[in-house]
Order: structure tokens, then C-alpha cells, then sequence
């Protein structure tokens, strides 16, 4: 193994290094320096400081409901595409709801302050994250609902290829139903193969 070689510089933020020569040793503190965050209110998961962004907060109906239309918006879209439009238009419609309303909502700390910021502006900093998580739920949203509605207008327009389809008993009066499909894309697609 080759020599592994220690940083030069005496500034080096090693929390397990022994204390420098000629100092005594010290209680452990956490990164960050100062107090830890113990008295300012500056913690890790708070928005204020330089610290970094807030954690999620399940308890915040905020957060949860940008999350839930994410998800939702995502697996609407999925079962659009796995041809199961039903449930892709149930869970299309619900992240609609919920991303419109994570947008739209009031935080739980709402104080009521006339001219004070409401929805995911009223988060600070920590908005971001769940205000991205919001409008991805609408778009994948937009699209289940697009995919479901679309499969349903096809069905409702080629509804005789499809009764014929299914009411056919054997292969070949299942191959006759070809003919009443249009001689396009569509047609080609949606066409019983041999």
C-alpha cells in the first residue's frame, strides 16, 4: 500500500487528530464551531443560518402533501403507461390536489399576520426542495391524466374494433375486426396480429 500523506497545514479540520503541542486537551464539540447551535436556535434541521437546508417535516401539511403528489404524480403515470388508465387517472387527480394545495396551502405556524407569506414561501429557505417536489407532482400529474384520458378517447373512438375484439369466439373472426380500423398509425397499432 502506498504512503498515504497527512495535509501540511495546521488548519486541518480533523476532529479525531490529538490536540497540537503546547494545548490542552479539549471537550468534543460538533462541527461547526461556536456552541453547537444549542442556544441560537440554529440547529441542523432549522432554516435559519448558513447551515444548510431544513429537513423534511412529516408533520407539516405542507411537505407532506408536495411529497404525496410526487409520488402520486409518478405512479399515475406509470400505471398510464403500463395501460392501466383507471388508476392512473385516480392517482393523476389526487397529485393534482395535492400539489395545487402544497402550493397554495398555509403552514401550520401560520401566525395570521396580515401582508405575511403564505404557502411554501412562508418555509424560508427550506421551500425549495418541497416546492420542486410540488410542481414535479403536477407535471407527472398532467401526464397520467393525459395518458388516461387519451386511452379512454381512443377506446370511445374505435369502440366497435373493441367490442368486436372481444365479443370474436375464434382467431380468425378476431383477424376480421381489422377491418374496421383505419389504414393510419393508429390502425397499425391497435391492429390483432396473426
Amino acid at each position: 500500500m502506498p504512503d498515504r500523506r497527512q495535509p501540511d497545514s495546521p488548519t486541518d479540520d480533523n476532529p479525531f487528530a490529538a490536540p497540537p503541542e503546547g494545548r490542552p486537551d479539549q471537550p468534543w464539540q460538533p462541527r461547526g464551531g461556536g456552541d453547537g447551535g444549542n442556544g441560537d436556535g440554529n440547529g441542523p434541521g432549522d432554516s435559519g443560518g448558513q447551515r444548510g437546508p431544513a429537513r423534511w417535516d412529516p408533520t407539516d401539511p405542507i411537505q407532506r402533501r408536495a411529497r404525496y403528489a410526487l409520488l402520486a404524480g409518478m405512479w399515475g403515470f406509470f400505471f398510464g403507461i403500463f395501460g392501466i388508465p383507471s388508476v392512473g387517472l385516480l392517482l393523476g387527480a389526487l397529485a393534482l390536489y395535492w400539489g395545487i394545495s402544497a402550493l397554495r396551502g398555509k403552514p401550520a405556524a401560520a401566525t395570521g399576520e396580515p401582508g405575511a407569506p403564505t404557502g411554501l414561501d412562508a418555509l424560508g429557505p427550506a421551500a425549495r426542495p418541497q416546492r420542486t417536489a410540488a410542481v414535479s407532482g403536477l407535471v407527472s400529474a398532467s401526464l397520467a391524466i393525459l395518458l388516461a384520458m387519451s386511452s379512454y378517447a381512443l377506446q370511445l373512438a374505435y369502440k366497435d374494433f373493441y367490442v368486436c375484439r372481444d365479443d370474436a369466439l375464434t382467431k380468425s373472426a378476431e383477424l376480421q375486426c381489422n377491418t374496421l380500423l383505419p389504414n393510419n398509425f393508429v390502425g397499425e397499432v391497435l391492429k390483432v396480429r396473426q
